[in-house]
């Protein structure tokens, strides 16, 4: 006789269940959501876009491309196994709630290409450092100063950032990299910035990718930045830089592939190095 000694697989908890709830109750439109968890059962880890690990606890909420409507509601944030969030591609509208970027748990956010708008809220500077090193917030209807320095202070594990085609307002902040270097991807083209080019992104020391063209931005590209020497893709089209390109500085992206500054102001000769 053989007897099985596998244990049980664990089931999602009573308050994860119950925060997976509330976020579907706060939906306009479900995309027939709330159809397919009732059919899947009682247990959240069997839900349609729920992962869960072996002891239960809810890891991943993938919901993109499910045609979903409404509001984001903060019960996400009370998920804290939660490492993953994926709800891009639906029609989310409203703000984005603190309790989610400030998260104990996720590493990687992903509200790209819906209808989100509205301030993204600052950190309070008394925040501990976070988990989070994908942020990704493009293609929304956000507006307003970009969140400054407190922000991105306790953002200490970020590698990509991508708030691209908003309407963010106001100068990029200059300290991505005051407190970490592991931000390698930085996108935030195509919305309202002014001012100049921070020279702290010269301190981003793994930075591979900036891409911040079709803004405001203008002045001369400060010298601080060819510091940032693995950058491979350096984007600045559409903006009211000026000055003269410096081939010197130019030749210290020795691994660069990219390099786009069209339609700007700037005077002088291509430099030979180019």
């Amino acid at each position: 006789m053989l007897i099985s000694l596998a244990s049980p697989t664990s089931s999602c908890t009573k308050k994860e269940k119950g925060s997976l709830l509330q976020f579907l109750s706060g939906l306009s439109s479900d995309g027939g959501l709330a159809t397919s968890w009732k059919q899947n059962g009682a247990d959240c880890c069997e839900w349609e876009g729920v992962t869960c690990g072996e002891d239960g606890a809810v890891t991943d909420v993938s919901l993109d491309l499910k045609g979903l409507e409404g509001r984001i509601t903060p019960s996400l944030g009370n998920l804290a196994g939660l490492l993953r969030l994926n709800l891009s591609h639906n029609s989310l509208s409203g703000g984005l709630p603190l309790e989610l970027v400030s998260s104990g748990s996720i590493i990687v956010l992903d509200v790209s290409f819906n209808r989100l708008s509205a301030d993204v809220q600052e950190l309070p500077s008394s925040t501990p450092s976070r988990p989070l090193q994908v942020l990704n917030i493009s293609s929304n209807l956000f507006t307003g100063r970009f969140p400054s320095s407190t922000t991105w202070e306790v953002m200490d594990n970020l590698v990509v950032l991508n708030a691209s085609n908003n309407s963010f307002t106001g100068q990029i902040p200059d300290n991505f990299c005051s407190i970490s270097s592991l931000l390698a991807v930085v996108e935030l083209c195509y919305n309202q910035f002014t001012g100049i080019i921070p020279p702290g992104l010269g301190n981003c020391s793994m930075l591979r990718v900036l891409k911040a063209g079709h803004n405001n931005l203008r002045g001369t590209l400060p010298n601080e930045l060819f510091d940032a020497s693995l950058l491979e893709y350096l984007s600045l089209p559409d903006n009211v830089l000026d000055g003269e390109l410096d081939g010197a500085q130019i030749m210290k992206l020795s691994n660069l592939v990219t390099l786009d500054l069209g339609r700007n102001g700037f005077s002088g000769k291509i430099p030979d190095s180019i």
